[in-house]
């Protein structure tokens, strides 16, 4: 633990404006949807890296995975403006929203590449590979401060103080 002070995911503001907001219902829909088409990619994207079959549907699933990216970023930002007030980088998610950033860049470097052709088409596989990698580890920080809103609102409800083990959230 740092020395830093531990704060609330959420005020109580902040956590009826995310439980009223259709934006909410909306993050839920589409990050599991995003995973999922994923997985499914990376399986094309290794099969083909592995046998040199199925490029082409490899490289429709990286599209089609890239375009719910931007889209559950366009909607998360919106999700973010209601409910923090600021349209990224709110304190609650700033470090989240950064590899955010950092895999959003991965996943256009993929597309630019399919436009300009500065990598092979195997470096694009393994590019859209690397994205994922990265997605993956965004994913899991968002999917760790689910569980630590989840554990302060437990705690809330059983009327205790603290922090409820949430993770730092850094100003």
């Amino acid at each position: 633990m740092t020395s830093q002070a531990r704060h609330p995911l959420y005020t109580p503001e902040e956590r009826l404006r995310r439980d009223r907001s259709v934006w909410t219902i909306v993050q839920g829909v589409l990050a599991p949807l995003q995973f999922l088409v994923m997985i499914v990619s990376a399986v094309l994207l290794v099969r083909y890296l592995a046998t040199g079959l199925g490029g082409e549907a490899a490289v429709i699933s990286v599209v089609i995975k890239t375009v719910l990216l931007y889209l559950i970023m366009i909607t998360g930002s919106i999700w973010e403006k209601e409910v923090f007030g600021k349209w990224l980088f709110a304190p609650a998610f700033f470090w989240e929203d950064v590899v955010s950033m950092g895999v959003m860049a991965l996943h256009t470097a993929y597309l630019v590449g399919l436009v300009v052709p500065f990598l092979s088409s195997t470096g694009l596989a393994w590019l859209a590979l690397v994205a994922y990698a990265a997605y993956t580890v965004n994913a899991l920080q968002f999917v760790l401060k689910l569980k630590a809103a989840r554990r302060q609102e437990a705690a809330l409800r059983e009327g205790k103080t603290g922090d409820g083990g949430l993770a730092e959230v850094t100003s």
